[in-house]
């Protein structure tokens, strides 16, 4: 069901448009090409600014940077935003806003709940190809969401990706054991029962299945179930930071030497400024190289460059970053193959487009190549924090499900 690929030494294959593009003498503009118009509904404000700054801002080098090569076959890019405060009806009127006055090729989606409350709309319009901040696995049903994709590998997806690294911990046929603990949420619930069904293929065995509102900070009879279970890998999910340093804590101070690891939204730094060297230890699963890994490449190289240029004092660059980064590349890329078919932008045939992306070399984002699955990238590796460096480092390989 999948393929652990070594990055090291690896010969890349099926270079993308973008990357190549990095290495020929920058294009002059053409002036009279229409803009290729990149949408969104960012939520600068309310309760997910955290990550809306970081997605804007992502965005907006990605436009600046795209640009400076020449646009997309020569059409400038413009990027069109509306702050939503992580509030459907206000994605909604962004988007319908930003439809009708700029007629978007692409756009960003806040949330799950806005990019299946706009599926409708967007499936009747035809203009319009959408990804954004939700991995929902929902959204890989061709079906009901046929101009939707996912940046990435769908939280079902994460969660087999995640197992697959758990299996092969095993010694001696004798397998680890699991526990999942998620949000009282749609978001939390998403992957559980896939994960279950992924679990019993694998031969581990989930001993305790937890559910907590979001947030929480008293989890103490919570924390107690997985004291008698005593679990090798406690794996979290729905949540950004609380209650997971409350469980890592407390689970430690018991004794267990149960390791801790969560999903792309819990997996960014925030965990080290928050916990410091408690931290040490967890790992998560990322889609996309961290901002201050070792790795490089033509197009992590260029993401760096532009994000020093735009704003030299801000440092680090959280994964929300890398993720609207990676957006605008495959929005490009697929823009790219639709126009160099001869075809319009319409959603039908960007999403065509997207569907024909394999061994698509990221230059770097992504450690190895990808092919589109299911309207997802299907891609993820683990990543363990070293709280003494405060950095993600590797533990697996590549890992890209079949």
């Amino acid at each position: 069901m999948f393929t652990n690929i070594l990055n090291k030494g690896r010969r890349l294959a099926g270079l993308g448009s973008l990357v190549a593009a990095l290495t020929v003498a920058t294009p002059a503009m053409a002036q009279d090409k229409e803009p290729i118009v990149f949408g969104g509904s960012i939520p600068l404000s309310g309760v997910f600014a955290f990550a809306g700054i970081h997605i804007h801002a992502g965005l907006t080098d990605y436009t600046d940077w795209i640009n400076s090569q020449g646009g997309i076959n020569g059409h400038p890019v413009q990027y069109v935003m509306e702050d939503t405060a992580y509030e459907v009806d206000r994605s909604v009127a962004a988007f319908k806003k930003i439809s009708g006055s700029h007629s978007p090729a692409t756009y960003y989606g806040d949330s799950t709940g806005f990019m299946k409350t706009i599926a409708s709309e967007l499936n009747s319009q035809g203009d319009t190809l959408m990804s954004g901040a939700s991995f929902a696995t929902v959204l890989t049903d061709n079906e009901q969401y046929p101009y939707q994709f996912i940046p990435g590998p769908s939280y079902s997806q994460m969660f087999g990706i995640i197992l697959e690294y758990i299996a092969s911990q095993g010694k001696d046929g004798d397998m680890p054991t699991v526990a999942f603990v998620y949000s009282d949420t749609e978001f939390g619930k998403d992957p559980i029962e896939n994960g279950k069904a992924r679990a019993a293929e694998l031969g581990i065995e989930v001993v305790e299945d937890i559910v907590t509102k979001p947030g929480a900070v008293d989890v103490s009879a919570e924390i107690l179930k997985l004291r008698r279970v005593r679990p090798d890998f406690v794996v979290f999910h729905g949540y950004v930071l609380s209650p997971i340093n409350e469980f890592m804590v407390q689970m430690r101070q018991m004794g267990l030497d149960t390791q801790f690891m969560g999903t792309f939204w819990s997996s960014d730094k925030l965990i080290i400024d928050k916990m410091g060297k408690d931290a040490d230890g967890y790992m998560g699963v990322m889609p996309y190289n961290y901002y201050d890994s070792e790795e490089s490449g033509p197009m992590l190289d260029a993401l760096r460059a532009q994000a020093e240029k735009s704003d030299p004092e801000a440092g680090y660059r959280p994964t929300g970053y890398m993720q609207a980064w990676f957006n605008a590349m495959v929005w490009t890329e697929v823009v790219k193959r639709t126009l160099d078919d001869g075809k319009e932008l319409t959603a039908e045939n960007m999403a065509a487009s997207l569907a024909s992306i394999e061994d698509w070399d990221t230059g770097g984002i992504i450690g190895i190549p990808v092919t589109v699955k299911d309207m997802s990238f299907p891609v993820g590796r683990i990543w363990r924090v070293n709280a003494e460096k405060g950095r993600y480092e590797p533990v697996s390989d590549w890992i890209h499900l079949d």
